[in-house]
């Protein structure tokens, strides 16, 4: 006999607002208990040191998870200028110091070389696997990480304030896999005066914003005033597809896109459009795919009676 999966099946998104000191897989059990889900995922991994916005999908909502995941994400964050150290940001050991420290206006004229399309190493103390291994578990245990340069794409960055010296904060738009940790490390390399990252807030995570963002406190207070209270924070799968186009189908169509069959797109404009689709029927989320050749071709399929 198949043994029955814990938890009830709950779907939808949780705009958490993480705090500081917490792992987002941390996170994501703790709202995971709270509302006796079977199952959750997170759309985007936050260090410990950050804060900010954490999209949580539960049940059928992971399913969707891959088109948060690959969203732009906004950032706000401090650097500390003088010091380097070797995780690039404040938990680090300290490995080089300096007393040069740069002037508002040479941090300014730097910003265009970290906009675009730039190549940018991980830091040494990060979740890439190296040879099976994560490059941090390899990091703690003294061994040396050399990691290849990635091209990742910062759509803008620019300098919100410079309270003193020592410390100047930003703002950036990045796309996926992009290090904030790293863009802090060869800001202060190429200033003269070395530097890392002392604060990090996301402030937005594909259409996830942090105004939709729902704290632990609130989140646990839900919790006390029971279910509905609870279901009351969640935001519909279709949140996360919000960059996608749209497509209503008939109930013929819905139910053959549930078998994983393609269905002819009918309408003036259907031989034009292609690209990530999602279908609903009487506002119902049914499938998510692609078009190709006036089809539509199921790639996720929603199925709301079965276990999550």
């Amino acid at each position: 006999m198949a043994r029955r999966k814990k938890g009830r099946a709950i779907h939808g998104w949780l705009v958490l607002d993480k705090p500081a000191g917490m792992t987002s897989t941390q996170a994501v059990g703790a709202a995971r208990r709270l509302f006796d889900a079977r199952k959750a995922g997170h759309a985007g991994t936050l260090d410990p040191l950050a804060t900010g916005v954490l999209p949580i999908a539960f049940g059928e909502a992971t399913k969707t998870v891959p088109y948060a995941v690959d969203g732009a994400k906004h950032y706000r964050f401090t650097v500390r200028w003088g010091t380097a150290t070797n995780t690039d940001d404040a938990e680090g050991e300290i490995t080089a110091e300096s007393e040069l420290r740069p002037s508002r206006p040479a941090i300014e004229a730097l910003l265009p070389r970290f906009t675009g399309e730039i190549l940018q190493v991980p830091p040494a103390f990060s979740a890439i696997k190296v040879d099976g291994n994560r490059a941090y578990d390899l990091a703690r245990s003294g061994e040396a990480v050399t990691l290849q340069a990635r091209q990742v794409t910062i759509e803008w960055l620019t300098v919100l304030d410079v309270p003193d010296r020592d410390t100047a904060t930003f703002e950036a738009r990045c796309g996926k896999g992009t290090y904030v940790r790293a863009l802090a490390r060869d800001m202060g390399a190429l200033l003269g005066c070395h530097g890392h990252l002392i604060a990090l807030r996301r402030t937005r995570v594909a259409p996830f914003d942090e105004g939709q963002a729902v704290g632990p406190g609130q989140l646990e207070a839900a919790a006390r005033q029971g279910d509905a209270a609870l279901k009351g924070l969640l935001l519909p799968i279709e949140a996360a597809l919000q960059d996608l186009l749209q497509l209503n189908v008939a109930p013929n169509d819905a139910a053959r896109l549930l078998r994983g069959q393609a269905v002819l797109i009918r309408g003036r404009d259907a031989a034009t459009d292609t690209g990530p689709t999602y279908a609903t029927c009487r506002g119902q989320l049914i499938a998510v795919g692609r078009i190709e050749k006036g089809e539509l071709h199921p790639l996720r399929v929603f199925n709301f009676s079965s276990p999550a």
